[in-house]
Protein backbone atom coordinates (compact mmCIF):
# COMPACT_ATOMS: atom_id res chain seq x y z
CA UNK A 1 0.00 0.00 0.00
CA UNK A 2 0.99 3.18 -0.96
CA UNK A 3 0.48 6.79 0.67
CA UNK A 4 0.92 9.51 -2.10
CA UNK A 5 0.90 13.21 -1.61
CA UNK A 6 1.20 14.69 -5.26
CA UNK A 7 0.41 17.59 -7.39
CA UNK A 8 -3.29 17.94 -7.84
CA UNK A 9 -5.82 20.15 -9.23
CA UNK A 10 -4.82 23.67 -9.69
CA UNK A 11 -0.84 21.69 -8.89
CA UNK A 12 -2.64 21.99 -4.69
CA UNK A 13 -1.12 18.99 -3.26
CA UNK A 14 -3.53 16.41 -2.64
CA UNK A 15 -3.65 12.70 -0.86
CA UNK A 16 -4.54 9.55 -1.96
CA UNK A 17 -4.00 6.05 -0.99
CA UNK A 18 -3.25 3.41 -3.89
CA UNK A 19 -2.11 -0.55 -4.35
CA UNK A 20 -4.30 -0.99 -0.88
CA UNK A 21 -4.30 -4.63 -1.69
CA UNK A 22 -0.76 -5.32 -1.57
CA UNK A 23 -0.11 -5.37 2.37
CA UNK A 24 3.52 -6.58 1.99
CA UNK A 25 4.40 -3.24 1.71
CA UNK A 26 3.46 0.60 3.06
CA UNK A 27 5.63 3.78 2.34
CA UNK A 28 4.49 7.37 1.55
CA UNK A 29 5.43 8.32 -1.49
CA UNK A 30 6.28 12.24 -2.38
CA UNK A 31 5.38 14.00 -5.24
CA UNK A 32 6.81 17.21 -6.52
CA UNK A 33 5.82 18.99 -3.39
CA UNK A 34 7.34 20.67 -0.59
CA UNK A 35 7.79 18.91 2.72
CA UNK A 36 5.86 21.55 4.54
CA UNK A 37 2.96 20.76 1.55
CA UNK A 38 3.06 17.43 2.31
CA UNK A 39 2.67 17.35 5.90
CA UNK A 40 -0.10 20.07 5.67
CA UNK A 41 -2.22 18.17 3.21
CA UNK A 42 -1.29 14.61 5.43
CA UNK A 43 -2.94 16.99 8.42
CA UNK A 44 -5.79 18.15 6.69
CA UNK A 45 -6.75 14.44 5.61
CA UNK A 46 -6.18 13.27 9.18
CA UNK A 47 -4.12 10.61 7.60
CA UNK A 48 -0.46 11.75 9.23
CA UNK A 49 1.87 14.01 9.38
CA UNK A 50 5.71 13.67 8.24
CA UNK A 51 8.32 13.42 11.16
CA UNK A 52 11.51 14.39 9.15
CA UNK A 53 12.29 14.22 5.26
CA UNK A 54 12.61 10.09 5.05
CA UNK A 55 9.89 9.10 7.73
CA UNK A 56 6.27 9.82 8.18
CA UNK A 57 4.04 8.65 11.04
CA UNK A 58 0.63 7.62 9.67
CA UNK A 59 -2.42 7.49 11.80
CA UNK A 60 -3.49 3.92 11.03
CA UNK A 61 -7.28 3.75 12.01
CA UNK A 62 -7.42 6.68 9.48
CA UNK A 63 -5.41 5.11 6.75
CA UNK A 64 -7.03 1.84 7.52
CA UNK A 65 -10.57 3.56 7.00
CA UNK A 66 -9.49 4.86 3.68
CA UNK A 67 -8.02 2.06 2.11
CA UNK A 68 -10.28 -0.77 3.32
CA UNK A 69 -13.27 0.35 1.05
CA UNK A 70 -11.07 -0.38 -2.16
CA UNK A 71 -9.94 -3.55 -1.06
CA UNK A 72 -10.62 -6.34 -3.47
CA UNK A 73 -9.61 -9.44 -1.91
CA UNK A 74 -11.50 -11.19 1.16
CA UNK A 75 -9.22 -11.76 3.31
CA UNK A 76 -8.55 -8.12 3.34
CA UNK A 77 -8.65 -7.55 6.70
CA UNK A 78 -6.51 -10.31 8.06
CA UNK A 79 -3.89 -9.30 5.89
CA UNK A 80 -3.99 -5.77 7.14
CA UNK A 81 -3.40 -7.31 10.73
CA UNK A 82 -0.47 -9.35 9.72
CA UNK A 83 0.69 -6.30 8.07
CA UNK A 84 0.46 -3.96 11.64
CA UNK A 85 1.99 -7.06 13.72
CA UNK A 86 4.94 -7.21 11.34
CA UNK A 87 5.21 -3.22 11.75
CA UNK A 88 5.25 -3.68 15.41
CA UNK A 89 7.81 -6.27 15.59
CA UNK A 90 10.25 -3.88 13.99
CA UNK A 91 9.20 -1.11 16.08
CA UNK A 92 7.45 0.51 13.42
CA UNK A 93 3.69 0.86 15.47
CA UNK A 94 3.68 3.38 18.36
CA UNK A 95 3.34 1.97 21.52
CA UNK A 96 -0.93 2.50 21.84
CA UNK A 97 -1.38 1.00 18.31
CA UNK A 98 -2.56 4.74 16.71
CA UNK A 99 0.68 5.63 14.12
CA UNK A 100 2.39 3.66 11.78
CA UNK A 101 5.91 4.61 11.14
CA UNK A 102 6.85 4.79 7.02
CA UNK A 103 9.74 5.53 5.46
CA UNK A 104 9.26 8.32 2.59
CA UNK A 105 10.16 7.48 -1.26
CA UNK A 106 9.53 9.25 -4.35
CA UNK A 107 6.54 8.94 -6.07
CA UNK A 108 6.51 7.05 -9.52
CA UNK A 109 7.03 9.88 -12.44
CA UNK A 110 8.28 13.09 -9.90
Amino acid sequence: MIVEVVGGADERPEVRVVDTDDLTRLHLALGQVTDEEADEVLRRAGLGRLQDDGTGLLDAAALRAAAEPDADVADWGERWDRMVEQARSRGWVSEDGATLQVHVEGAAGA
